[in-house]
């Protein structure tokens, strides 16, 4: 079986190239290197012992300068050598970063107001909600608007002195109602307590009685019936006081 060869598609580098390469890699970057971090960040293009000696001559011609920290060498670009920016020039670097900071800052301030805007419409009600909406507000409408037809027409209204008669004339009779109610089932659990409840049936039907309804029982825990307990609760606290 024939041996695989490993294959690399960076090209290695030699004499003035290898040189070349290092040399403007460490001006580029401008920061200090030791010659494995360089052979390493070129991608073996230069081999670590070709990169070292390489970096050492640098030094010694003076285009680098070498910092030793113990047995460590690191090697860094000749500030020297390094071309500088013109005063002018820096001047309008600063002006058009200034510029591009300015329209960063506005475009931000345009995407948090559209994001608040679309958070507002994720939170909104849906196209079927509101087709819900506008139906049930139709539907209101036209009920108060069947309400508004009498009137419309020119029927009377109710005063409202004989609103405030209808209404004190409810009280009156629910009240008796109440109470009247009240001594039948008194009486009604005196007179059937020893009866079986067959035979009790039979004696409220021979009499032709019957007790409340399932709509009666709603009627008085309906709003009507709260309503008119609530005043009369407030008109007893006013004849009381």
């Amino acid at each position: 079986m024939a041996s695989k060869v490993k294959s690399s598609d960076v090209k290695v580098l030699k004499g003035q190239e290898a040189e070349d390469a290092i040399l403007q890699y460490l001006k580029r970057m401008n920061r200090p290197f030791g010659a494995v971090d360089v052979a390493a960040n070129l991608k073996g293009a230069v081999p670590k012992a070709t990169t070292q000696k390489i970096l050492v001559a640098l030094a010694e011609r003076g285009e680098i300068v070498q910092k030793t920290y113990g047995k460590t060498s690191f090697f860094v670009a000749n500030q020297a050598s390094i071309d500088t920016v013109p005063a002018d020039k820096l001047t309008e670097l600063e002006v058009e970063c200034k510029t591009v900071e300015d329209s960063n800052n506005v475009l931000a301030a345009e995407v948090k107001a559209i994001t608040a805007e679309l958070s507002k419409l994720k939170n909104g009600p849906t196209d079927e909600e509101l087709e819900a909406q506008i139906a049930g507000t139709k539907k209101e409408i036209a009920q108060l608007t069947d309400r508004l037809i009498p009137l419309r027409s020119g029927a009377p209204l109710i005063s409202a002195e004989e609103l405030l008669k209808i209404d004190a004339d409810w009280a009156k009779w629910r009240a008796e109602w109440t109470r009247r109610r009240k001594v039948f089932m008194t009486f009604w659990q005196l007179a059937t307590d020893s009866l079986p409840p067959q035979e009790a049936e039979m004696l409220l039907e021979d009499l032709g009685m019957e007790f409340d309804t399932t709509e009666h029982k709603i009627l008085e825990k309906g709003p009507l019936c709260a309503i008119q307990g609530t005043n009369a609760r407030s008109n007893l606290k006013r004849k009381r006081a």
